[in-house]
């Protein structure tokens, strides 16, 4: 089947788009490029423009009629930035895709699998959240995804369309074949972080926020391997009418988790082991929106997508330090 990708270049976006063509199944790229590298499109139907453009999506549902599904993947993802440039990121995230629910209702494209982010979760004792565990979202980041949640849902109960919302974990590593991987040039996700330190681009790992009621102080996240991700997006498109049937309802939330809770320090020795040595890292107060942190419960993605995490941290890390070797020449920079 044919699957329209939005920010289809973007880290995630680039993974579910190999990961879709592994399986026999053709991706339409629609990426803005604000963050996104042209090299993550080559080879792929790519079209680049932004998610509210209308006339955009008529011509891309012109020439692809047999456009299956959406993966709305196209978003700003930066908690510090959130919180320094909140209107930027509400315009983008919330006000673009309601005109983009919108207009695919109205194209007749109405399934739609949405990326969105265990951010949105409250603090929950034990740290382990199920789908209906209570939501406190706490940055403008984390409140566009809950936004954008609503939007879909109400949508979803007030005209055709149908929504899948996928609620990310903490994706890690990179596309096992190293075709794609974390882009940015400075990134904001802790692996990325470690990779950059190990590569002699940053002088140390900063651990930000080690009095957090954890085991150790530090966050506790749960680290899914982007690719596991991925294929879990696969699964939502080919199963999707089959998951609103079986649910009977027109919107799902699904969590995407590995089920295990593992704090930063633990991340960092397990890097440590991976790369063969230690780095150098120091201790710092939480940044802006930052949380003590959640993990999965993934038995809803089991019994309803068949999917489990099957990737291990250390080969999300192994990946991501491979992709951190080859990105300069996949990319043009390090």
């Amino acid at each position: 089947m044919k699957v329209l990708i939005t920010g289809g270049a973007g880290y995630i976006g680039s993974t579910i788009a190999n990961a879709l063509e592994d399986t026999g199944h053709v991706p339409v790229l629609l990426d803005s490029l604000v963050t996104g590298p042209r090299a993550f499109t080559e080879g792929k139907i790519f079209y680049q423009g932004d998610i509210a453009d209308k006339a955009l999506l008529e011509r891309i549902f012109l020439e692809h009629p047999d456009i299956h599904s959406t993966i709305h993947c196209a978003a700003l993802i930066v908690v510090p930035e959130s919180v320094q440039e909140p209107y930027l990121y509400y315009r983008e995230n919330v006000c673009k895709s309601l005109e983009l629910f919108k207009n695919l209702e109205q194209l007749g494209y109405p399934r739609v699998v949405f990326s969105s982010s265990a951010s949105i979760y409250d603090a929950v004792p034990g740290f382990k959240v199920t789908e209906t565990s209570p939501l406190k979202p706490s940055s403008p980041y984390a409140r566009t995804k809950y936004m954008m949640e609503m939007v879909l849902e109400d949508l979803s109960r007030a005209s055709r369309l149908r929504g899948i919302a996928l609620r990310y974990f903490n994706p890690i590593g990179a596309d096992p074949k190293l075709r794609s991987g974390i882009h940015v040039r400075e990134p904001s996700h802790v692996l990325g972080k470690m990779v950059d330190v190990a590569l002699g681009k940053l002088p140390e790992f900063t651990i930000t926020g080690v009095d957090w009621p954890t085991r150790d102080g530090s966050g506790i996240r749960d680290y899914i391997h982007v690719w596991d991700l991925a294929m879990a997006h696969v699964k939502a498109v080919e199963q999707f009418d089959a998951v609103i049937q079986k649910t009977g309802s027109p919107y799902v939330v699904i969590n995407l988790g590995t089920g295990n809770g593992v704090t930063v320090k633990e991340l960092v020795a397990a890097f440590e082991r991976v790369y063969g040595k230690p780095i150098p890292k120091r201790e710092a107060p939480p940044r802006p929106g930052d949380v003590a942190g959640a993990y999965a419960n993934a038995d809803r993605a089991l019994e309803l997508l068949g999917w489990r995490a099957e990737h291990s941290i250390d080969e999300g890390i192994a990946s991501a330090l491979a992709w951190g070797q080859k990105r300069k020449a996949i990319l043009g920079y390090a």
